[in-house]
């Protein structure tokens, strides 16, 4: 019997979502009965606001959304997609630079996919968020990581980029604030960095989809605003997901040049067509209604946040740097490592995630799944019982 021909090489070379598969672990033994708690997946407990779900239902009501629609998007929502770039990241924007995508990720899946050709080098800071240099490598790209860590405040500057760049460089990952570490770059940070991209020629993808959730009266300054030259090269990634609680609804966007934006929707008309037009529906009741219940949303993170920070501040061995974004704390594990924790040498921040899981029944994302060893990742879009209970077994695990 002729043996199979193999299977693709470039798909069978991607590496399962880290956060995803720590979350999945978590789930499967807590659905075995063992009491996990899971501060792996970055995603909000609470339930969409109200008048959101309500506009879904409403949409349910009309024909017209069981039809297929453009496939770049509703009209309506691009219009309210503009609105939002021109009020929070200060872009003005025509309709025909917004794609509607199946959720963030999509929108980073065509952002790369339009831009690179085989060889070409992207520059991602690193902590950096999973799916990125995966969707690098699937546009033939070849992700260049440039570190920063704790010290920094986990924040490239110039220099480091320009040490990176090649004559191979096309483009720069920019989020602010950042998954997996909440570090906000200042705006003269920002201005900074975009001021280089726009001299050099480097496309930016900015991730804005944490914009809105900023503390201690931080703002997350988009490079378009910071540089208003530099958005002819710029991408712009987005999505109500995270603000709104809107993680399953599956609706994200990109904005960028026109001629850009085209090739990502002629893209998407080959590989999902549109996004589902009920949640694109609601995903306008999300931007254009009343903001009150995301505005509750990001007070109880940034509760969560300070009620975090300080009780990991508490075990030896840990240092927190204090994000003022998202809804992640990436504390520096290093103190912990090299060392023997219920009989068992630890060495290695997976390592460490292991032991917190087998012996704290505690699911946490080590470093690795961001870049160097020596960190963990821990979400506090969980309950408040729950994220202060997870904290308290670790605190007993390494006193």
């Amino acid at each position: 019997m002729t043996e199979r021909a193999p299977l693709s090489r470039k798909i069978s070379a991607i590496a399962e979502s880290a956060t995803l598969k720590v979350d999945a672990k978590a789930k499967a033994l807590k659905a075995d009965g063992r009491p996990i708690i899971s501060y792996a997946a970055g995603e909000p407990d609470f339930a969409t606001p109200a008048h959101v779900v309500e506009a879904a239902r409403e949409a349910l009501g009309d024909p017209a959304n069981f039809r297929y629609s453009p496939a770049g998007g509703l009209p309506a929502l691009k219009q309210a997609i503009a609105a939002k770039t021109r009020r929070d990241s200060g872009l003005e924007v025509a309709a025909n630079q917004v794609v509607v995508t199946n959720g963030g990720k999509q929108a980073v899946y065509q952002a790369f996919q339009v831009l690179l050709n085989p060889g070409d080098e992207v520059l991602l800071p690193a902590p950096y968020w999973t799916t990125y240099p995966e969707a690098i490598q699937l546009a033939d790209g070849t992700p260049v990581s440039v570190f920063a860590g704790a010290d920094q405040d986990y924040k490239v500057t110039v220099e480091q980029l320009e040490a990176a760049r090649t004559d191979k460089t096309k483009a720069l990952v920019f989020v602010s604030p950042s998954n997996p570490t909440g570090s906000v770059y200042t705006p003269e940070e920002t201005a900074a960095i975009a001021q280089w991209a726009l001299d050099n020629g480097v496309w930016i993808l900015t991730d804005e989809i944490y914009q809105n959730l900023t503390y201690d009266g931080a703002r997350a300054v988009s490079v378009v605003e910071a540089v208003p030259a530099v958005a002819q090269q710029t991408i712009l990634l987005n999505g109500v997901a995270k603000t709104y609680a809107m993680t399953g609804w599956r609706v994200g966007w990109m904005v960028g040049p026109a001629d850009v934006m085209k090739l990502a929707s002629n893209l998407q008309s080959h590989l999902t067509s549109n996004v589902n037009n009920i949640a694109q529906r609601a995903a306008i009741a999300a931007l254009e209604g009343p903001q009150d219940e995301a505005e509750a949303f990001r007070q109880a993170f940034d509760r969560r946040r300070r009620l975090m920070i300080d009780e990991l501040s508490k075990i030896d061995g840990v240092s927190v740097p204090t994000p003022q974004g998202a809804f992640y704390v990436y504390p520096d594990v290093t103190g912990l490592l090299g060392r023997e924790w219920k009989g068992r040498r630890i060495e290695t921040s997976l390592e460490l995630a292991d032991l917190i899981l087998d012996e704290a029944e505690v699911a946490v994302v080590p470093g690795e799944a961001f870049g160097p060893s020596g960190y963990l990742r821990l979400s506090y879009a969980l309950g408040d019982e729950q994220l202060l209970e997870g904290i308290r077994r670790l605190q007993a695990l390494f006193a």
